[in-house]
C-alpha cells in the first residue's frame, strides 16, 4: 500500500531538514494521490527534476511505494520552470516540492 501524497511530502521535508538542508512545498496537490515532482536545487545553480516513474519501472515482486525518475538533469532553472508549467497544465492536482541538497542520498527512490 502506498503512502498518501500528503504524508510522503511531509516525511520528505522532515528528512531533508533533519539532514540540515532546506525543503519547501511550492505547490500543494491532491492529498490522497496527487503526482509528486521534486525539484532539487544544486549549489552551482543547476537543478534536477524528478517525476513519478512510469508503471513499467516497478518490479511486481516488490512493494510498489513511490518511485521517481530523473526528468531533467543539471539544467537551468528556466528549463525546470517550463517543464513544471507543462505538468501543472496537464495535472492541476500535482505536488511540487523543492529541496536544496547536494546529494539526495536515500531521501527517495529513483528508477534505473
Amino acid at each position: 500500500m502506498r503512502l498518501k501524497s500528503e504524508i510522503f511530502v511531509s516525511a520528505l521535508i522532515r528528512r531533508v531538514f533533519i539532514g540540515g538542508d532546506y525543503a519547501a512545498v511550492l505547490r500543494k496537490g491532491a492529498a490522497e494521490a496527487g503526482a509528486i515532482f521534486i525539484r532539487q536545487r544544486l549549489r552551482l545553480g543547476t537543478e534536477v527534476l524528478y517525476g513519478p516513474a512510469p508503471q513499467s519501472a516497478f518490479d511486481a515482486d516488490l512493494n510498489p511505494g513511490r518511485l521517481f525518475e530523473v526528468r531533467l538533469d543539471r539544467v537551468d532553472a528556466e528549463t525546470v520552470e517550463t517543464s513544471l508549467a507543462r505538468e501543472m497544465r496537464f495535472d492541476p492536482d500535482c505536488w511540487i516540492v523543492e529541496i536544496e541538497v547536494e546529494d539526495r542520498g536515500d531521501l527517495f527512490d529513483v528508477a534505473g
